[in-house]
Order: structure tokens, then sequence, then C-alpha cells
């Protein structure tokens, strides 16, 4: 495929993110590469894509500096450029949660490789899978008898943990428990919360789902993996699946949603066809807006 698609994050201090802001925009401009990059005093969390070379040489300008050195990457193809600016940010934090005191720099729970986890969930193993995702995010694919938090933003997870059955924390607290997301950036906190909550035997699955992807294929997964740019959802074999995203409400539309008389890109879709919002949209005006982050608020499924 011609685009490549690299995901990376790696938390460590910055202390000098608006500089590094500056620098970064100005080298992945010159590259002609197209995303999204977070910087934060915690770290660095990026999405870009372009042709294959000039990703490649802005990684291994990145490499140079130390703090991004043991940088892992994660890279797919596709046939078409998914972002349609390149953004770099100064946050306050690279994936928010509002929990200074998770800090998963100094305090990470352990990974577990997605080849370990295929082992476990083969052999029948009693372990608990945490999707660490936005409810619309679960609704589209998850792992088979994954609890679900039914989270509409990443930074709902400590409430909705401290509202969690005290039966079923009794029940896990000994017991395995694993967190999952898309790339990992999540568990990296999520895990972590829940060590403080009491689980004593936490892991995180390392690299996400679309690690588990690359390594393991589909066993044990039922549909499909959203990701946050123009692709909307990838398979097992990270490929898109042909699911898109309504650019005026954010709904998740399947082809079949996308043959409905309703649908009309740019524009709007069954979900709001007639709601004002989508009156006064044309398809030049929407394709120009970034899509949302991981862990921003959306709208996507209606509630069930």
């Amino acid at each position: 495929m011609r685009i490549l698609n690299v995901s990376a994050y790696k938390f460590v201090s910055l202390n000098d993110v608006e500089d590094l802001r500056r620098r970064l925009k100005a080298r992945a401009c010159d590259l002609g590469l197209k995303g999204t990059i977070l910087l934060a005093p915690e770290g660095i969390n990026l999405f870009i894509a372009g042709r294959q070379a000039q990703v490649e040489r802005f990684l291994f300008g990145l490499a140079e500096d130390p703090r991004f050195a043991a940088l892992e990457a994660k890279r797919s193809g596709s046939e078409e450029q998914p972002f349609n600016r390149m953004l770099v940010k100064a946050k306050r934090e690279i994936i928010s949660l509002r929990r200074p005191a998770i800090d998963p720099s100094r305090t990470p729970a352990p990974r577990l490789a997605p080849e370990a986890l295929k082992r476990w969930l083969d052999e029948g193993r009693e372990v608990l899978l945490l999707d660490a995702r936005n409810r619309f995010e679960v609704e589209l694919g998850s792992f088979d008898g994954a609890a679900d938090l039914r989270l509409k933003s990443f930074s709902d997870l400590p409430a909705a943990m401290r509202d969690i059955d005290p039966r079923w924390k009794a029940h896990w607290q000994n017991r395995p428990v694993v967190t999952f997301c898309t790339g990992g950036i999540r568990c990296e906190k999520a895990a972590p919360l829940l060590m403080h909550a009491g689980f004593r035997d936490v892991y995180q699955l390392d690299g996400g789902i679309l690690n588990y992807f690359a390594q393991c294929g589909g066993a044990h997964f039922h549909g499909e993996c959203f990701v946050f740019d123009k692709r909307v959802a990838l398979g097992p074999d990270l490929a898109p699946t042909g699911t898109a995203q309504c650019y005026a409400c954010q709904s998740v539309l399947s082809p079949e949603d996308q043959a409905r008389p309703e649908y009309a890109f740019g524009v709007s879709c069954h979900h709001c066809h007639d709601g004002d919002h989508a009156k006064h949209r044309s398809a030049a005006t929407a394709a120009a807006e970034p899509f949302v982050e991981p862990g921003a608020t959306a709208r996507h499924f209606p509630a069930s």
C-alpha cells in the first residue's frame, strides 16, 4: 500500500513541550506528513501517515532524541491518506484521565504479550478482559466476553471504577485482570488505576488490539477495531473494513447504513439527518475538520 500509517507513544518527562512542538511540526510538514502529535509534560502520543520513506525519516530523527530512542511504532498500510492535516498540539496529558497520581513512567502495570493472552484464552483460563475504550468503540468490536464499563470518555474511568458492584470487585480482586484498548496508551493508565483500586493481578495488553491483530489475527475477537482517522475501523488483517463515520454527528456507519437514503457523504446520516446541526453542514466544511482524538467524548452509537 502506498501510505504508511504509524502510531506510537511514550511516557517520559518533557520539560520543553513548546519548543518540541514547534520543531516536530516543522519537521513533519517538511516531510509532507499528516496526522496528529500530542505533547505533554508526561510524554508523546503520535499518529502520522505519509510515504514510507518520509515517515521512516521522521521516526529516525525523532529517535535521535534519547528520550524517544525506545519509541515503539505500530505500522499499517492504506491506499489513501487517512488524515486531513498535520496537527501538533501541547496538552496537559497525552491521554486524559485527570488523576495525577497515576504515573505510568514510574509505576507501570506489567505488560502481557498478545501471544500469551491468546494462549490463556485458548486454554480457557479464568481471566477478566476489561475494555478500557469508549462504549461506541466497544459496540463496534471487542474480545469475546470482555467487560464493558460503558464509558462515554476515558476520563470517566475513575468514576466507573468507584461505581462497580462490590461483589464483582471481590470476585476479581485476586484473579488475573487484563486491560486492553486500541493501541495500548489508555491501558498505561487504566491498569495502574485498577492496581490503585485494590486489584492485585493486573496486566495491560502490550500494544493493544492492533498489536494483537498483528500477532494473533482475530482469534477470540468479534467485530472491528475503531481507529481515530478516516479509515474508521480495521479488521484482524489490519485493513480498512468499509465502515464509515458521519461527519455531522460522528456516528459509526456500516456499509448497510451508508446505503440508506438518509445518508449523504459529508452532510448527514440516519442518526442526524433531521437535526439542526446537519442542516448547515457542507461536505467541504466537514471534510476539513479533524476526527475526534482517543479518549474524547463523541456521539457515535445511540445509547442502548
